[in-house]
């Protein structure tokens, strides 16, 4: 006979072979969504997965170049803005799947509602030649490289999504 409950792990404080609640190395927030009684971490994950968006920020000698993992959204739910000619603004909004009457969720791990990071770019980028596709998940946006004196402030410019075909770091 398994020692186990029959009803499944993973019920948090109701378990009561979790150890979580009193383990030193688990932070304290973790230990209060265990009392949540829809399952640990199911609002707080939610939230802290659209807040959390990834972005790597890479220089090259050419350009200044943002990548970010953002599986299942279209360029049609993404945004990107450059913000007085020094701030590049990527934001979206992943919808939350339409439910219907009859459906029983059994699990729910996909995050869903707005997200917004913001960079203050360095003065010597090129703001006119900025692009940016978005390819199997992953967003790319290349800020190519300029003199210092290129950059002088003022107004927001939106910046187009293009889709990717193939492999290569162009824009399309």
């Amino acid at each position: 006979m398994a020692l186990t409950p029959f009803f499944g792990r993973g019920t948090g404080a109701w378990d009561p072979w979790d150890r979580s609640l009193f383990d030193p190395f688990v932070p304290i927030s973790r230990a209060w969504d265990l009392l949540d009684v829809n399952g640990p971490n199911s609002f707080s994950r939610d939230a802290m997965a659209v807040a959390n968006t990834r972005v790597d920020w890479k220089e090259t000698p050419q350009a200044h170049v943002f990548t970010a993992d953002l599986p299942g959204l279209k360029k049609e739910e993404l945004k990107i803005d450059l913000v007085d000619k020094n701030t590049l603004r990527i934001s979206g909004e992943r919808q939350k799947e339409k439910e219907e009457k009859n459906d029983q969720w059994h699990r729910v791990e996909r995050s869903s509602g707005r997200f917004m990071r913001q960079f203050r770019l360095p003065q010597n980028v090129n703001v006119d030649g900025i692009s940016a596709k978005l390819e199997n998940g992953v967003l790319s946006v290349n800020v190519p490289k300029a003199q210092p004196d290129a950059n002088n402030g003022g107004d927001v410019k939106s910046i187009d999504i293009g889709s990717g075909s193939g492999s290569g770091s162009g824009s399309s």
